[in-house]
């Protein structure tokens, strides 16, 4: 898709580590002290339900500003069956362009580019003030429940959005994230030191 500005494409093997980079700043203290962002996607493009054909960079002025990952996740459902979905990310925007409409722009392509290779619905954990303006919505209103959490928990981090209209009509069930998001911290601490060195703070927004 070239746009105005902008070109968002498949990333190349080559641009691994540029890619990885870039996640790393745009993640850098924002929900822990450093990030473990850019491991997650160094992990997640060997993982099988990674999605290649959903591997998107955004380049600008010769430049990658921002990219989104899908992976193949399941909505387990109560009646016994497995529904396929797709959750997303990391995705993210370099720092100094965040706020500017490239972050909607890269996410309502990705999400258009999902429904054209079939995927009927994604399911994610977000703020629903930014992406409910692609339109995703509380994933509760589906009838789906995030695995582990209390009945009666605050559920409005998980978000829904469906492909195709319908797809989840009538459906109840449990989605859990997939396994390859789950990181050893360890490793992630040992695979940063290959990076330029940053500070790490603790910052009185970051949740973890």
């Amino acid at each position: 898709m070239i746009k105005n500005d902008y070109v968002i494409r498949l990333e190349k093997s080559e641009e691994h580590r540029e890619v990885e980079n870039l996640v790393r700043e745009s993640f850098w203290n924002v929900y822990r002290p450093g990030c473990l962002e850019h491991f997650v996607l160094h992990e997640l493009r060997n993982d099988p339900a990674f999605v290649p054909e959903l591997d998107l960079v955004m380049e600008k002025d010769g430049r990658l500003i921002g990219q989104n990952i899908f992976m193949k996740a399941v909505i387990n459902c109560d009646d016994g069956k497995a529904l396929p979905i797709l959750t997303m990310g990391p995705i993210c925007i370099t720092p100094e362009l965040k706020r500017q409409g490239y972050g909607k722009a890269l996410l309502d392509y990705s999400l258009e580019r999902a429904a054209e290779l079939g995927f009927k619905a994604v399911c994610f954990e977000g703020n629903i003030q930014f992406y409910g303006k692609s339109g995703f919505d509380f994933a509760s209103k589906f009838g789906v429940r995030y695995h582990g959490l209390p009945e009666g928990a605050d559920a409005s981090f998980f978000l829904c959005k469906e492909l195709e209209k319908g797809y989840l009509d009538g459906i109840t069930g449990e989605y859990s994230t997939p396994a390859g998001y789950f990181v050893d911290e360890q490793a992630a601490k040992e695979f940063d030191k290959s990076f330029p060195p940053k500070q790490k703070l603790k910052l009185p927004t970051q949740i973890f």
